[in-house]
């Protein structure tokens, strides 16, 4: 069976993408979702895909919500992802605090646009029951959205937005990093077997660690990014020196989902169950190594 790799194309897809390229679609192929992830849990929960490589909180937040779609089988970004505060050219906003009890745009329910904002909120004081939304489905949604002023700000990852940023589309007024590492990789249970999916993971490993080895930082790195996504070189040196990938793929810190879930739960994004959340529910035991 070929699986079906659902991803956001963005520069942290690198290694990824060259696994892909390498695989030609033997064993798996890629499926774009752009709208982040998500988009990614819809398609799992709809039979459109079979992994999604997708953002920490929307995924562990998703299960402790009691989707059933999937579950966490690995580990990819190891570091945060830093989120920009984003508002309009023209909008009158001009720092995070001037956000309060004001409609933020976000790409889909349960996003990480939307976790990150009660991140946000939990940060600056606010009560995040007086949160207001409205959907775009996507980055161009959104920019449309803080410059017609149906919404004050959204956030989006730092180095994927920063070209609209230079381009006077939109402005920065301020990030929030994610306070735990920020890609994991999930399946659903049954669709990927055991042994695709440790195949998979233990490949993918491979372009990871090549890709994170500072040979590789240090030029090849640079140039398929510059080539793939068309950042400038300087934003791309940037962005390497804040990103780590694990050492084993199919490894997940046991204390990443319980951090997480304890500030999801803080923020008001989940509600933790009688008897607390068990972190092995979390995960598909047959393929994971919980360390």
């Amino acid at each position: 069976m070929v699986l079906r790799v659902g991803y956001v194309r963005e520069h942290f897809s690198s290694p990824l993408l060259q696994y892909a390229e390498q695989d030609g679609g033997r064993t798996f192929t890629l499926v774009e979702c752009p709208s982040g992830t998500g988009q990614l849990i819809s398609r799992l929960t709809n039979d459109e895909i079979d992994i999604a490589i997708a953002l920490t909180d929307p995924l562990i937040s998703g299960i402790a919500k009691g989707s059933d779609a999937y579950k966490l089988v690995g580990s990819y970004v190891t570091t945060p992802l830093n989120w920009a505060v984003i508002t309009g050219k023209d909008s009158k906003y001009q720092s995070i605090a001037d956000l309060k009890d004001t409609t933020l745009g976000i790409s889909r329910y349960g996003s990480g646009s939307q976790t990150m904002a009660y991140v946000m909120a939990l940060q600056q004081g606010w009560p995040t029951e007086n949160l207001k939304f409205q959907v775009n489905n996507d980055i161009r949604g959104l920019i449309n959205s803080v410059n017609d002023g149906s919404t004050s700000a959204f956030m989006w990852e730092w180095f994927t937005t920063k070209p609209f940023m230079d381009a006077g589309e939109v402005r920065f007024i301020g990030s929030v990093p994610t306070p735990w590492p920020s890609w994991m990789i999930a399946a659903h249970p049954t669709r990927a077997s055991p042994d695709a999916l440790s195949h998979f993971l233990d490949t993918l490993t491979t372009y990871v660690r090549k890709f994170d080895s500072e040979e590789k930082r240090a030029k090849d790195d640079v140039e398929f990014i510059k080539e793939k996504f068309g950042y400038p070189e300087e934003d791309v040196k940037a962005w390497l020196k804040t990103v780590g990938y694990p050492a084993d793929c199919a490894t997940i810190p046991k204390d990443v989902i319980k951090e997480t879930l304890s500030v999801l739960e803080k923020a008001g994004f989940i509600k933790s169950p009688e008897g607390g959340f068990q972190v092995e529910q979390f995960v598909n035991q047959d393929v994971v190594k919980l360390v």
